[in-house]
């Protein structure tokens, strides 16, 4: 059994991973943290993770960025294992997570769900192939009209992902509009839209000549990533110190 701490259990992902917890007989949460007490929940839930004084296995942290030096600290002290999920953290704070892992295991990456990574995983493979054979590749994602980074987090992995195997000879283009050329063979083209409600979009396009191949994934939900952090948390637990990502859940 997997014991966690639920860092910021009553926001929208905390919740989510607790329902998705109440169904799994190899985890449980053993407390929670949060500043906001308008959610009863099954366990205890304290005001800052600093006064919390129950024993677990890992935390699994959905929070704020204000947040993060009192976690890192209490997890290196504590020596419990974390999967960070919080974005939008600044460079001393990503700094900071990199001198915590030489104390403990940290899982860090830029998209929980597994689909994502095993998508990162294909690409990997298949781009040397595709791109040897003369294919373009663009990349295009759909967020919610309120997501305010473009492009995302997720589209730069997966183009990350595809040079990584060729040692980043290829040249990311966010923006044609002022370039009046033939496009060069050796880029990759990121497109982004935003509206309504969707959760997130992201296709990978292989374009060759008189055929089209286009990887795809939608998440229709916020729980895809809970379930990804749930799976690492239970990945997590005894870890060695260092940083891990969802590539080595996915390989364990």
């Amino acid at each position: 059994m997997t014991k966690v701490i639920m860092h910021g259990c009553n926001g929208k992902m905390g919740q989510t991973i607790t329902r998705l917890i109440e169904t799994d007989e190899a985890i449980e949460i053993a407390a929670g943290v949060d500043v906001y007490d308008g959610i009863s929940n099954t366990y205890p839930v304290f005001k800052n993770i600093a006064e919390c004084d129950v024993e677990a296995d890992v935390v699994i942290d959905f929070s704020s960025p204000v947040c993060m030096d009192a976690l890192l600290d209490y997890c290196a002290d504590k020596k419990v294992p974390v999967v960070l999920c919080t974005t939008g953290l600044t460079k001393a704070q990503l700094d900071k997570v990199q001198e915590t892992s030489k104390k403990v295991a940290v899982l860090k990456s830029a998209n929980m769900s597994m689909g994502i990574n095993l998508l990162q995983k294909v690409l990997k493979d298949i781009s040397p192939i595709l791109a040897e054979a003369g294919f373009d590749i663009e990349i295009v994602e759909k967020h919610h009209n309120l997501k305010k980074d473009s492009p995302s987090g997720t589209a730069l992995a997966l183009g990350d992902s595809i040079n990584e195997a060729f040692e980043e000879k290829f040249e990311y283009v966010y923006d044609r509009s002022d370039r009046s050329i033939v496009r060069p063979k050796q880029e990759i083209g990121f497109s982004a839209v935003r509206g309504g409600t969707i959760v997130g979009d992201h296709d990978v396009i292989f374009a060759g000549e008189d055929e089209v191949i286009t990887l795809s994934h939608r998440a229709y939900s916020k729980a895809v990533f809970g379930k990804g952090a749930v799976q690492a948390a239970k990945f997590l637990k005894g870890k060695a110190a260092g940083m891990y990502d969802m590539s080595d859940v996915i390989n364990a």
